[in-house]
């Protein structure tokens, strides 16, 4: 568990060296033990909020962590669904799911802890794409919701410097900006006690941090300057280095980077102080350091007390400089521990101002809570926790295994596991405590009962099942928490996928077959029936009415296949057909998605298993041949052929090999230069088939994404950058058709206003800032307020054929199922065949 997942995020850093400059051994060092030891030199706490995963600052944090030892952590206000994902086609929900596991692993390599305001797959603290105003985040996030979440964090957490990543300018994220701005709110609110004061009656205490920073871009406008590009040889890195570690497991956002060994300042400029700093400008100022600095801050007569506050750091300090002995480090930090459990009854018969109390009780907490990962990591107990079934559903019996093997120096007395299970499930009685002496082993086995009533697995929650360990040396107790190998779930019965996920149904030409797949997945122990039907709506109708499938064992999958046969009077509208199981008695209408990566482990996203229906007009040319290059990052050729049009998806093969000309028309998925090396090396094949006649529509790209402004297109075309100024944010913004007689708006649909309409999230993304006059222009568009753009769809003639680039993110339209993503797609593949 914990100690096994650190080991390999270790294993994961140092598998990424060397780095240029650096020749250290690091696997000479205990690295586990330093991480634990390091933080007992210091009682700050430090906190980073930002507005999405990845927004932490992994250089700075990794300092203040693993340099300095602070306490260091991440607050994210959301998942970051609204993003992209550079790694697979997973979207909205799944990609949220995605990138919070991805900051959580991340945050191991700098010893970060990462939070989130967003508790739920269906928050309103939702990443719905970009914005430009905090105006607009706050109106759908909730800005009471949003900072009533953040106020309980920090009176929860309680931290001295709080640090937002972004300044509060226009030239940053409407969702960074937020951030920014409810943070400097919160300094003063935390601690302010008529500020959601249902806070206090629910037992949090208000809070006050001390000092609020906002990085600056240069020393001339900072209050202090800190270098943090220094060596480390225990990593065997530059804390810049090891923060760019981290950002590699940010996969689906495409982030890591090597980076030199070199000096490196951070610029911080302080906003807000409720401390004294002498007028020093260094970032602790005035922010007592460690136990020695708060004995400095007590009254005259608690003479006694200031003395043990000395005579406790120096335990600390004893600790640390016992590294790298285990032995050592691991009797000395019971002697602390022992210590410091006494401290806390002195401070609380203490004659001290509350908010003094409040304070150091508080430091004694998290000290207590580093003593005690420091106790079990170099006492050499090996704690391993396995469930017999990871999936579980309602109902189930599992057994626990809980194995502890001491591979360390001293007799462990007492050792205890046992399990910490939700409310209202049912264990039996735990096992009698034991002693553990050198190279000895223990096994306890647990038989866990999953209630009928159990809640289904929620992917922002905390471990299903965990271990509870806790052992004795000499007088003094060790208590901590493993959780189990892998994500325990509760899932239904059985789950239901539906193939297609979405079905366009073509008002004017009624097709009268359309079949449909339903995967089911076994989830319950052993055999099982499943009676499974499809419910539609008024005037469908379903062949088969309902069919039965028989499992043999867990995770056994079966497929019935459906003919869906829609009324060929249906109207122009939205559509649900539905899917149910009956397994046991009981009916069952989910779909689980099972998200698996080797950087994040496997997790579930369950949602109700139905097909979204768009019923409108679409018209297509007869014979009209696409060749689709698959980016990987979009389902369009999918969703197209689906609603009728006939798509071939190109491979490297026929990319490289075969005759091009056979296709109307070709295709780029989004971003697919970044995702298909083989496209970038035969892109002057692509040109040369426009050349000779064809038609190529390539979809948005970023700047960085293999795009050469001179040579990628037949004629120069610069991608917008910075990225930030060049979209359009506002799925709402009014679109003006610039050349309305042109074949793209009259062929073979005729673009109407209503085809702008009810569009998701944005209406284009990167747009170009430069071209070729050999581009026409057809269109503009801009956010409120701001100049428009006329590069949202750019062709050009080139020898015989046309080349058309757009940067319309038509792909969320189409997969969204708005009728005129896909009337204006197939408009823009057409042209040249009218």
């Amino acid at each position: 568990m914990e100690k096994m997942r650190m080991f390999f995020s270790l294993l994961l850093l140092l598998v990424l060296l060397p780095f240029g400059g650096v020749s250290a051994n690091p696997e000479k060092a205990n690295v586990a033990l330093w991480n634990a030891v390091k933080p007992l030199g210091t009682t700050v706490t430090f906190l980073n909020s930002g507005a999405h995963p990845d927004d932490e600052r992994s250089d700075f944090l990794a300092y203040l962590s693993r340099g300095l030892g602070v306490k260091t952590s991440s607050l994210i206000a959301n998942r970051g669904e609204g993003g992209q994902n550079e790694m697979g086609d997973e979207l909205d929900n799944a990609l949220g799911i995605i990138r919070s596991r991805e900051m959580i692993e991340a945050a191991k390599i700098t010893g970060v802890k990462a939070y989130h305001l967003s508790e739920t797959t269906s928050d309103p603290i939702y990443d719905f794409g970009f914005s430009k105003t905090p105006e607009e985040t706050l109106e759908k996030w909730g800005e009471q919701l949003t900072y009533e979440r953040l106020i309980r964090f920090i009176r929860s957490y309680q931290p001295d410097i709080l640090m937002p990543s972004f300044q509060n300018d226009d030239t940053q994220h409407g969702h960074h900006r937020t951030m920014t701005i409810l943070s400097e709110r919160a300094f003063k609110d935390a601690a302010d006690p008529t500020i959601f004061p249902h806070q206090l009656k629910q037992g949090l205490s208000v809070w006050q941090v001390k000092k609020l920073y906002l990085p600056v871009a240069s020393a001339d406008h900072a209050t202090t300057s800190i270098e943090i590009g220094k060596y480390d040889p225990i990593y065997g890195m530059t804390y810049p280095q090891l923060g760019e570690q981290s950002r590699y497991l940010h996969k689906s956002q495409g982030m890591g980077s090597n980076i030199p060994a070199e000096p490196r300042q951070i610029h911080l400029d302080l906003k807000q102080s409720a401390v004294d700093t002498m007028r020093k400008s260094e970032l602790f100022a005035g922010v007592p350091y460690n136990f020695t600095e708060w004995a400095g801050k007590l009254p005259p007569s608690a003479t006694k007390l200031k003395k043990e506050l000395n005579d406790i750091q120096r335990n600390l300090d004893a600790v640390i400089a016992a590294y790298p002995n285990e032995k050592r480090v691991f009797c000395k930090s019971q002697t602390a521990l022992s210590h410091l459990r006494n401290l806390r009854a002195q401070i609380k018969k203490a004659k001290l101002s509350q908010a003094l109390k409040h304070d150091l009780l508080h430091k004694v907490s998290l000290k207590e809570e580093q003593l005690q990962a420091v106790s079990y990591v170099s006492s050499g107990l090996d704690v391993q926790a396995i469930a017999d079934s990871n999936i579980l559903t309602k109902g189930q019996k599992t057994k626990v295994t809980i194995t502890l093997k001491n591979d360390g120096k001293q007799t462990l007395k007492k050792v205890t596991a046992a399990v910490s299970v939700p409310k209202g499930w049912k264990t039996n009685t735990p096992s009698k405590s034991v002693s553990l002496a050198p190279n000895k082993a223990a096994t306890i086995t647990y038989q866990v009962k999953v209630p009928e009533d159990a809640s289904y697995y929620q992917a922002y929650g905390g471990p299903t099942i965990a271990a509870n360990i806790t052992y004795e040396y000499g007088t003094t107790k060790t208590s901590i928490t493993e959780e189990l190998d892998g994500t325990i779930a509760v899932l239904p019965d059985v789950a239901l996928s539906l193939s297609p996920e979405d079905i366009v149904v073509n008002t004017a030409d009624v097709r009268e077959e359309i079949p449909v797949t339903v995967s089911l997945k076994n989830y319950s122990e052993g055999k099982a029936t499943a009676k499974v039907a499809l419910n539609t709506p008024k005037n469908w109708k379903v062949h088969p009415k309902k069919a039965t499938v028989s499992f043999r064992k867990k995770s056994e999958e079966k497929q019935v296949k459906f003919i869906l046969t829609p009324p060929k009077t249906i109207q122009n509208g939205d559509y649900q057909i539905k899917a149910v199981a009956t397994v046991h008695g009981k009916d069952f209408d989910s779909t689980i998605q099972e998200i698996s990566y080797d950087h994040i482990g496997t997790f579930y996203y369950q949602y109700p298993a139905a097909i979204n229906t768009a019923a409108f007009e679409l018209s297509m040319p007869d014979s009209l041949k696409v060749g689709y290059i698959d980016s990987g990052f979009d389902k369009v050729a999918d969703y197209l052929s689906q609603a009728g049009l006939a798509i071939t998806k190109l491979t490297p093969v026929d990319l490289a090999e075969a005759d091009l000309s056979q296709y109307d028309t070709i295709v780029t998925g989004i971003r697919a230069y970044l995702s298909r090396e083989d496209l970038r090396a035969n892109n002057a094949r692509l040109l040369q088939y426009v050349e000779n006649g064809g038609h190529l529509v390539v979809q948005y790209h970023k700047p960085g994404d293999g795009w050469d402004p001179m040579t990628t297109a037949p004629y120069p075309l610069t991608l917008g950058n910075p990225s930030i100024r060049w979209r359009v944010t506002d799925e709402k913004a009014k679109v003006n058709v610039l050349k309305p007689e042109s074949p793209l708006f009259n062929y073979p649909n005729k673009i109407t206003a209503d085809d702008w309409e009810n569009w998701v999230q944005e209406r284009g993304l990167y747009f170009p800032m430069k071209w070729d006059a050999s581009f026409e222009t057809f269109i503009s568009m801009a956010d409120p307020n701001e100049a428009p753009f006329d590069g949202g769809i750019l062709m050009a003639n080139y020898g015989k054929g046309t080349y058309l680039y757009t940067n319309l993110v038509l792909y969320r339209q189409i997969q969204g199922q708005v009728p005129g993503g896909y009337r204006i797609m197939t408009n823009l593949i057409s042209y040249g065949t009218q």
